[in-house]
């Protein structure tokens, strides 16, 4: 595997889904629909079969936990060439934006922050601010809580302003759901639950940190430039086209 895929895997790993399948080296993956990485057939290496065969599997595993059928692929590789090829469509109905840009910096020692703390188990509130409406869910918790976590969060006067969840994996730190309450947003508490998080990572023996972020999403995007992360690479969903992926166990 290239650089991008093998940063694909690592990032896999800390966004851990309920069901994972092995089809090669490609990843089955399902969540009870909690965010499309957790619910998308990880598309990287090889599939170990013809690629029909593959996206049949695909069709079939999705089919079979009632989830959309979709892939996850790195931007312009050979398997999201042979994808296209064979008929599959961007996801673009999907609601977290079907295009993704990786994003990552080397970690560097910052300034404690008074009120910005990470721990290793969730603070009260923790959940609530960090699941958007409509995701808490039992799976949402297992995939957010799986593996070696770090819990960031920021307090004002006592009360829950802000929140970020670190994830180790090997010498990396993923870094995810970085959120400020509306009411304490443009007081900096988003660099500082970054930086918080960040030194939390280099503690535990992680030398980079690496966002997965929205192509859509500008102000994220423009936060984390500010903030020394470069882009790597993108990756994409897809889907079939309608009436191409019957359930064929049924």
């Amino acid at each position: 595997m290239n650089a991008r895929e093998t940063l694909e895997i690592t990032c896999s790993k800390a966004w851990q889904p309920l069901v994972e399948d092995p089809l090669g080296e490609w990843r089955l993956r399902w969540a009870d629909g909690f965010t499309g990485r957790a619910n998308s057939a990880l598309a990287v290496g090889d599939a170990g079969r013809p690629l029909p065969e593959a996206l049949r599997a695909v069709c079939d595993f999705a089919h079979d936990r009632g989830i959309t059928p979709m892939v996850q692929v790195v931007r312009d590789s050979p398997n999201e060439h042979a994808i296209r090829e064979s008929g599959w469509l961007p996801a673009t109905g999907h609601g977290a934006g079907h295009e993704v840009v990786v994003l990552t910096a080397p970690l560097r020692p910052a300034p404690a922050v008074p009120g910005v703390t990470v721990g290793d188990e969730p603070a009260p509130g923790w959940w609530e601010l960090v699941l958007r409406p409509g995701e808490d869910s039992p799976a949402a918790r297992q995939v957010l809580g799986g593996g070696k976590i770090g819990y960031g969060v920021a307090t004002v006067d006592g009360d829950l302003a802000g929140v970020v969840r670190g994830a180790l994996v090997d010498d990396w730190l993923h870094i995810g759901r970085l959120e400020v309450a509306p009411a304490f947003r443009r007081r900096g508490l988003a660099s500082a639950l970054m930086s918080a998080v960040q030194t939390w990572g280099l503690e535990h023996g992680a030398g980079r940190a690496v966002l997965q972020v929205a192509e859509g999403n500008s102000g994220a995007l423009a936060l984390y430039a500010g903030l020394g992360y470069a882009p790597h690479h993108r990756y994409r969903y897809w889907v079939p086209a309608p009436g191409s992926c019957e359930d064929s166990t049924s």
